[in-house]
């Protein structure tokens, strides 16, 4: 055999050898949440459409409850060294989140070190803002974002002789609406879903009132509540005295009065912009759309609304190539085309404004009237500093306060002034002990 053919036969055994050897397996990312049902089925979509965008990482979604469940796991797989690189947490965890600097990695941070592009003027100010430091750094990332929207039942609108495509601008003109409803049969006239997050926390956005004082908390772990204020002593007063013939129907906490506007009992409803897919799929009428109502005659309403749903928040500790994953699948949720696509197949808000503008010229909002009104809610004014959102340690529990008092005064069991005055005694209390206890103190 001569020197060129074994020289040959080298070279193809070389080959050969080479094309044997498994390829790099790709380096699994463990991503934490709280989404069951449809909405888990669209995250898992996310996972699987990054996963075969490329073949360096693998995001591998796990399901671990609701929000307080999720975020719980989390801490507690963190102290045995055993945490997800991604953690899902709802909006009023933030403080909470902010306080656990040694646990965390922040977003600004996480993207410049590992050389992803980003730029924090992409996002919307009123999603953003919620998630930056006192410096305007973002800390987690948005996922899921949600704002409280109007709905109100045509057809009942007609029988009751209401304009059908005019939805109440503001609360007298709602509760003139209500009242037209009951005067027709209607069980009740309206109905909210998320009390506090409704008729406390976005009704003093939307009015440009301060939350609590520090600028709602941004600002420094001592802010002290507001929110027994006469702007919204006046609103829970009206609300109290609606109850009494309905036009107004206290249904409970968190989502509990959804169905009663579904099955037609209730002609109008205050909820989420995230269950607007929701009950389009279970009502047998025809859905209107507005923005949330205000009062009139308070200067500066309507301003924006904020949010509610949740981000993503990074964890310390996990091996380096890790973070490379992460900041790429962070690049790959803000391009126009996935969030466009996010936003369009649940209902959340669009994160950035090219999103929203991508969804606008692939006609959605024309096909789905209705379905703008959250976005065009959000983005109404510049958000101030009442309006930006919320960072108050504690809120979980908090908002469970203000809850309480709000019942009481539903129920006639306390005037507005007095439920508002024990809200912000109790909620005070868990502040201080939240500051107590934060490493910042």
């Amino acid at each position: 055999m001569t020197s060129a053919s074994r020289l040959l036969q080298l070279v193809v055994a070389l080959a050969a050898l080479a094309s044997a050897t498994p390829a790099r397996a790709a380096t699994d990312i463990a991503w934490w949440h709280a989404m069951s049902g449809e909405l888990g089925k669209q995250l898992e979509k996310l996972a699987t459409d990054f996963n075969a965008s490329q073949s360096d990482y693998r995001i591998v979604p796990a399901y671990k409850g609701n929000y307080t469940e999720t975020v719980t796991a989390a801490i507690f797989a963190f102290r045995s060294r055993s945490q997800p690189a991604i953690v899902q947490v709802n909006e009023v965890a933030t403080a909470t989140m902010t306080a656990a600097k040694g646990a965390i990695y922040p977003v600004f941070s996480l993207m410049r070190d590992q050389g992803e592009p980003f730029s924090l003027n992409d996002y919307l100010p009123a999603v953003s803002g919620y998630y930056t430091d006192a410096a305007g750094n973002l800390l987690s990332f948005p996922f899921n974002s949600s704002t409280p929207i109007l709905y109100y039942n045509k057809t009942m609108f007609r029988d009751a002789g209401l304009d059908p495509e005019t939805p109440p601008k503001t609360w007298p003109e709602l509760g003139a609406a209500a009242k037209r409803l009951r005067d027709r049969g209607a069980a009740c006239g309206f109905t909210t879903s998320w009390p506090s997050w409704i008729h406390v926390e976005n009704f003093s956005a939307f009015h440009n009132l301060p939350l609590a004082t520090r600028t709602n908390g941004f600002a420094g772990l001592d802010a002290e509540l507001t929110i027994n204020n006469s702007v919204i002593v006046k609103h829970v007063a009206q609300l109290a005295e609606w109850q009494k013939t309905k036009l107004f129907d206290y249904s409970g906490r968190g989502q509990s009065a959804e169905p009663r506007f579904q099955n037609g009992e209730c002609g109008i409803f205050i909820g989420s912009s995230a269950t607007r897919a929701d009950i389009k799929a279970n009502s047998k009428f025809e859905i209107g759309y507005g923005m949330m109502p205000y009062w009139p005659d308070v200067a500066g309403a309507p301003q924006n609304s904020i949010i509610g749903g949740a981000t993503l928040w990074v964890l310390r500790d996990r091996p380096r190539e890790e973070y490379k994953g992460v900041a790429r699948f962070f690049a790959y949720l803000s391009q126009p085309g996935v969030q466009a696509a996010w936003h369009q197949n649940t209902g959340y808000l669009p994160i950035t404004r090219a999103a929203f503008e991508l969804t606008r010229a692939q006609g959605f909002y024309e096909r789905n009237p209705g379905s703008a009104i959250s976005f065009e809610e959000i983005t109404l004014h510049t958000p101030t500093e009442n309006s930006k959102g919320i960072r108050l340690g504690s809120f979980v529990l908090i908002r469970g306060t203000i809850e309480d008092e709000l019942e009481q005064a539903f129920a006639g069991q306390k005037s507005a002034q007095a439920a508002l005055d024990s809200a912000v005694e109790r909620g005070n209390k868990l502040l201080r002990q939240f500051e107590r206890a934060s490493p910042d103190r």
